[in-house]
């Protein structure tokens, strides 16, 4: 729906509070200090260097991340040269020292060869149950040996 303006007859939205072709009040005609109206709805805040450099910023942000990424880009290759440099006059200008007398290489062990397991000297009395066993059932507990049988020897018969 549009109404039309007293003050310049042009058709306007129903809603408008104020003319955009002339300013004025569309029902009254009645002009209307638009600056003080865009003022008091449009604030502006109080802005601090801080905040200004922030909103500087954020309205030309593909310049500043192009610029951090530029400096970014400076200082790894001033690290690079600083490295290079150093390595350059802190390396020695004669030979290196050989592996072979750092350390011995002759004399290591073969670390791929299978080791062998150990003899085991188990005596075997005729008895399995003191024979030493070597798997555990889970639960088990471990129990003495049972005692020897008593030997008592006999008195001589008269």
């Amino acid at each position: 729906m549009s109404i039309t303006c007293v003050a310049c007859h042009h058709e306007i939205d129903d809603a408008a509070k104020l003319c955009p072709y002339c300013g004025a009040d569309p029902r009254t005609g009645e002009k209307l200090d638009t600056q003080a109206i865009l003022q008091e709805v449009f604030r502006s805040k109080e802005v601090g260097r801080t905040a200004s450099v922030l909103d500087f910023a954020r309205q030309r942000q593909g310049a500043v991340i192009a610029g951090a990424v530029l400096i970014g880009f400076f200082i790894l290759a001033g690290l690079y040269q600083f490295a290079t440099q150093r390595n350059l006059s802190a390396a020695a200008a004669g030979n290196g020292v050989p592996i072979t007398e750092v350390t011995d290489v002759t004399d290591q062990g073969d670390d791929n060869k299978p080791q062998s397991t150990p003899p085991r000297q188990v005596k075997y009395d005729g008895h399995p149950q003191t024979m030493p066993t070597f798997i555990v059932s889970p639960g088990a507990a471990w129990q003495p040996p049972p005692p020897a049988p008593p030997t008592t020897t006999a008195p001589p018969a008269h």
